[in-house]
């Protein structure tokens, strides 16, 4: 787990309620403590209590959205692992959701969905959590299903499940470690940092070889170890009642027995007395990786925020020096310092990906450089005033959430016992001096051995930074007791049906936001609404046209991506540095990025100091200031990333399925991003010409969210009523093919762990919010849009070939496409392509049944209560209705559509958009392992390369 730092405004009040056993009964939970507002202190207040069997039970009750969120933390990650079994942690954690004694296989997911909830597991070296966002009315039932696989998993685990599981995993580390440049430079870094048996000597994902060796008695002693809710902390925050919710609490898991004692782990810091040098080959790397790790320190250390502000001076952001000495040189595609924190250990670790013509050896030079300059300069007052700033504003964004501050909660709980961390890490942050950061990188870093991994390309031309020269020594390991001799399983007595699943209480009232609107003289549409619950105000602007402009000049595709990092750039009166130091200094941020229609302008700013950051807004919208040097590292980074792209499995299939569905030709497929060529060819005048011709009011809408009212916000938004307008016209891009036969298009990525699928066409539907656009939408949920989807239930839970697997209408004002995709295990390729043709046909044949529909429109409809949540959510909702000139009330007539849409009206519509005879197949993959199964589904077949053409 990497630690993100987190900080408040102020600390806040705690009433201790420390209650002796004499005033409690033997069933009641115990009140430990009371966490209370004062004023204004920024604070998650929240009650503690444990009950009998050792559950500790956190509420924080917060009303300003109509949704809880349920957090059940165990503490047992990967660091509970026995040597030889890595990865168990994690797939126990998939292992959780297959079902209980009460609750069949694959419910879990289809009660939670039909609840218009999300859900979630995940497990990291230290702890496995599970979690729900859902509506209020739902929380009961939230707290039957937790409870039901805690005390009553193991009589429903069968050895299907177990396999199908297991599979998943693996596909689950094929696409995110195995299939992906770098995926495997934390294992090797791991494996040779730590001891031989330190549980951190191996990822969470663990090997596959392991994995394959265990078996169903693993699990269910697993389970019985760590499971007991002795070794957990269940955290329900949001729109809650704490008494109604506390004894719901008690009712479903207080008859659960207490497991087995689990004390803390506890294993010494790595140590090294030389530097360890080790390399690999990476299969999908175009450039090379140099990372050293050194030991650190753990979460809470008194160290722990010294060494952030150290790595943010050395390695992070603009101001770094590694940006100066690396990035800003052109020497570098990326160079940074970080520190992570966990529970048993530490790590500090710079990493830098050297363009070509640069060597390792020649990055570590410049690594050893830049650390004796920082010797020599020091720490700034800016820097530390940077530092602490934006640890400030990153805390109260964290917040911004029910499940943010419910995290906060769960993590703090379970690492010292104390759910109340906020004021300690301020404390610490505020607390770090200039000599506390010199001390930590004279402790930590300074003539210290070092983990020196060099990540390799196949082309076989870079040379590790020195030979390899450490192996990973055996000897005298003795493994711990882990305590697995002498488990049983005693299930819960209950005094109530728990077979029973609990009702719903009365559906929430779903808070739309007040919307505020207005137009400038000079045609800035402007619209928002006011949310007070934490101090901050987000803004965006969109500049409409982006990519689009390409369509009239494909040989300077890629230019709007261009002028946006340039945007980002030096402007007429700061460097970017001393921009960038500003806002830092503000805890705020503005960020400039293109996309295919637009070009986008993001604001984030603490509400206190939003005056300020609207004045750098303003430099850096109306007074860019473009150089040759920038534009020469901008377009040297984004070709190296160009041809990175294209070793990328998931990448190519993305890119090539564009190009195959608009046509090799159509510039839409690249108009934003550019390919080699055109980017090459971009100079500074076309960046000036873009800026000069395209950047104008009556292009741009603007959206304000947050704890600003609509005087405030066009108040500090008045400088642009003297920009002036420019009259342009946005191109209308080509539309795309049609195809007349189903042909299977392969790209081959030799090697490659996995292979991505891509199947679909251009539907020619625009976006529309209550038409067929939307209807679709509802009659592909069952196929491909929820997790207990056809799809995703075939390929995922009954097959295990896929981590996940998707389908979706996708649209915007110039047509749109249906595409099903996912990852899937090589083996599998093309039984995976017929079983994602056989569904979308059925579907197509018989359409949707009256109870899915009836699961849709619960499910669809009792989401609403998450819609309108964050900062980030409610600009969503107001762009839709500015880009598309909706009705705020646009969302009433789409319920309407909702509940009364018959099964008839949907079959028709997927009889009619669902033809798999008129689709496209992609696969990328391994040609020599997927050719010959892929030859017996009997589709021709065209080989491409990597750009999407056709193999000679």
């Amino acid at each position: 787990m990497n630690k993100t730092l987190k900080c408040a405004l102020l600390a806040p009040s705690i009433a201790m309620m420390a209650l002796t056993a004499n005033a409690q009964t033997a069933a009641q939970p115990k009140l430990v403590e009371k966490v209370t507002r004062k004023g204004t202190e920024l604070v998650i207040p929240y009650e503690k209590y444990v009950l009998p069997n050792g559950l500790t039970v956190i509420l924080a009750e917060d009303h300003s959205d109509p949704l809880v969120h349920v957090d059940v933390t165990y503490h047992v990650g990967s660091a509970r692992e026995e040597i030889g079994k890595s990865g168990f942690a994690h797939f126990f954690e998939h292992m959780m959701f297959q079902g209980s004694d009460h609750v069949a296989n694959g419910d879990h997911f289809k009660i939670i969905t039909e609840a218009g909830g999300t859900l979630n597991g995940s497990t990291n070296r230290d702890r496995t959590n599970y979690y729900e966002t859902v509506p209020a009315n739902q929380l009961e039932k939230m707290l039957w299903l937790e409870s039901d696989r805690m005390g009553f998993l193991l009589d429903a685990v069968t050895q299907q499940k177990f396999e199908v599981q297991r599979a998943t995993v693996k596909n689950e580390r094929g696409q995110n470690y195995d299939n992906r440049p770098y995926g495997l430079a934390g294992e090797y870094t791991s494996k040779n940092l730590y001891p031989y048996g330190h549980p951190y000597s191996w990822l969470t994902i663990g090997y596959i070889e392991e994995l394959n060796k265990v078996g169903v008695n693993d699990l269910k002693n697993f389970f019985l170890r760590w499971y007991g809710p002795n070794n957990a902390t269940i955290t329900i925050g949001g729109d809650l009642n704490p008494k109604q919710t506390l004894a719901w609490v008690s009712k479903y898991f207080g008859s659960i027995p207490r497991g087995p004692v689990v004390k803390n782990a506890s294993f010494p810091m790595p140590v090294l007395t030389a530097d360890r040098y080790i390399s690999y080959t990476d299969n999908y790397a175009k450039l090379p990786l140099m990372s050293i790790t050194y030991p650190g320190v753990k979460i809470y250390d008194k160290d722990m925020s010294a060494l952030d502000a150290l790595s943010e001076i050395i390695g992070q952001g603009r101001n770094s020096i590694f940006y100066k000495n690396f990035v800003k040189t052109r020497k570098a595609a990326q160079a940074s310092m970080s520190s992570s924190n966990t529970e048993l250990a530490g790590e500090i670790t710079l990493s830098v990906i050297p363009f070509p013509g640069q060597t390792l050896a020649d990055a570590k030079k410049l690594v050893d450089e830049s650390l004796a300059e920082f010797e020599k300069t020091g720490v700034s007052d800016d820097a530390l005033l940077r530092f602490k700033a934006s640890a400030e504003a990153n805390y109260i964004n964290s917040l911004s959430s029910v499940s943010g501050k419910v995290t906060e909660l769960a993590q703090a709980q379970y690492l010292t016992g104390n759910p109340n961390q906020i004021a300690r890490e301020l404390a610490d942050i505020r607390a770090v001096t200039k000599e506390d950061v010199m001390r930590v990188y004279n402790k930590y870093i300074k003539g210290k051995p070092a983990v020196i991994l060099s990540v390799l390309p196949k082309t076989g031309d870079v040379a590790a930074v020195a030979p390899n020269n450490y192996t990973v020594n055996t000897a005298g390991y003795k493994a711990p007791d882990y305590g697995y001799n002498g488990l049983t399983y005693k299930k819960a007595t209950d005094n109530f049906n728990r077979s029973a699943k609990p009702g719903i209480g009365a559906n929430p009232a779903i808070k739309v936001p007040t919307i505020w609107s207005a137009t400038t003289q000079n045609g800035i549409n402007i619209i928002g609404t006011q949310n007070s619950e934490i101090p901050t105000v987000s803004i965006s602007m969109t500049i409409k046209g982006g990519g689009l402009y390409a369509v009239n000049n494909p040989s300077k595709a890629g230019l709007a991506g261009v002028v946006a990092r340039m945007m980002n750039e030096d402007s007429k009166n700061y460097t970017a540095e001393q921009f960038n130091s500003e806002l830092d200094k503000l805890g705020s941020g503005i960020s400039v990025y293109a996309g295919s229609e637009a070009i986008y302008v993001s604001i984030n700013s603490l509400t206190k100091n939003l005056p300020k950051t609207m004045t750098l807004l303003q430099e850096k919208l109306l007074n860019p200031k473009f150089t040759q040097d920038a534009l020469d590292r901008i377009k040297k980074q984004t070709i190296e990333g160009l041809k990175q792209a294209k070793t990328q499995p998931a990448g190519v299939a993305s890119a090539v399925y564009n190009k195959i569905l608009y046509g090799q030709d159509n510039v839409r497929t690249y108009s934003t991003g550019g390919n080699e060529e055109t980017v090459a060819a971009i100079t500074l005048q076309d960046v000036q010409d873009y800026y000069d011709k395209y950047f104008t009011p009556s292009q741009t809408s603007i959206v304000v969210v947050g704890d600003v009212n609509q005087g405030t916000a066009r108040g500090s938004l008045a400088f642009l009523n003297n920009w002036a307008d420019k009259k342009v016209t946005i191109p209308t891009p080509a539309a795309g093919k049609t195809f007349d036969k189903t042909t299977l298009y392969l790209v081959d990525v030799p090697g490659a762990a996995q292979s991505e699928i891509r199947i679909g066409y251009l539907d020619k539907l625009n976006y529309d919010a209550t038409g067929d656009y939307y209807k679709l939408g509802i009659a592909n949920y069952i196929l491909g849009g929820a997790f207990n989807s056809h799809i995703n239930l075939n390929l995922r839970e009954k097959k295990g070939w896929t981590y996940g697997a998707r389908s979706g209408f996708n649209s915007g004002k110039y047509g749109g496409d249906f595409t099903a995709s996912a990852g899937v295990l090589a083996t599998a390729t093309d039984s995976s392509v017929y079983e994602f043709i056989k569904e979308i046909k059925d579907y197509q044949k018989t359409g949707i049944t009256p109870d899915e529909l009836k699961f849709t429109q619960t499910s669809i409809g009792q989401s609403d209560a998450r819609r309108y949540e964050t900062n980030a959510q409610k600009a969503a909702f107001l762009s839709r209705i500015q880009e598309y000139n909706l009705k705020p009330t646009y969302v009433d007539e789409q319920n309407r559509i909702l509940s009364t849409i018959t099964p008839a009206e949907l079959n028709k519509l997927s009889a009619k958009y669902l033809d798999t005879d008129k689709m496209v197949i992609l696969v990328v993959g391994d040609k020599a392992r997927i050719l010959p199964g892929l030859q017996k589904l009997g589709y021709p077949i065209v080989e491409l390369d990597s750009d999407g053409k056709p193999k000679q």
